[in-house]
């Protein structure tokens, strides 16, 4: 079997194509929202990295893949116009994974004491990294939202729960890895 080339040469001019064969700008809305959402699973892969490291936490980085797995799930929707995503039969973030989502937050979070002020992000390196990637998560809803509203398009399904639950889901592991590795949580403190 011949090992196709990494390099097409086909956007060397600005253009890539949509799932559909569609091309369309490089700097277009679309293409756009789904490289922040690429960026967002590399600030994952990072955390889920360094978490293998640790044998408390491989079971979650174990579960971090699989939110990875769902990234690319998601980007693939976003890759394709809503009205053609049947016919290509993409795969979807389904319900269930969001369930199992809300689960392991509610799960880990029993494990924290209350949070009673806003916390500074940092910590540990793999808090410092969750931190970044929720902060990620948190601009892909944002630019979701925007590209919905701005072209009327019809959302993937689940896409704005999804990043809206994965961004809680990070913020609450952030807090769990400190608490792991006995790193202090630093409180916003107001200046006077």
């Amino acid at each position: 079997m011949k090992k196709s080339r990494i390099y097409t040469k086909t956007g060397d001019k600005g253009e890539t194509a949509l799932v559909s064969g569609t091309r369309v700008s490089k700097a277009h809305e679309r293409i756009d929202l789904y490289g922040e959402l690429d960026e967002l699973n590399s600030r994952l892969g990072v955390s889920a990295a360094l978490m293998e490291k640790e044998i408390r936490l491989q079971r979650i980085s174990e579960f971090m893949h699989s939110i990875q797995s769902s990234i690319f799930d998601l980007g693939s929707q976003l890759a394709c116009e809503a009205e053609k995503r049947e016919g290509f039969q993409l795969p979807k973030i389904s319900q269930e994974f969001i369930t199992d989502l809300e689960e392991e937050i509610d799960r880990l979070d029993h494990e924290l004491p209350p949070l009673k002020n806003f916390i500074l992000p940092g910590g540990s390196e793999t808090s410092a990294q969750l931190h970044l990637a929720r902060t990620q998560a948190r601009k892909v809803e944002r630019k979701l939202i925007h590209f919905l509203e701005s072209s009327k398009e019809e959302s993937p399904e689940n896409a704005a729960v999804f990043l809206n639950r994965l961004s809680d889901y990070l913020f609450v592991l952030s807090r769990y890895v400190d608490k792991l590795a006995a790193a202090p949580e630093r409180l916003w403190k107001p200046k006077k």
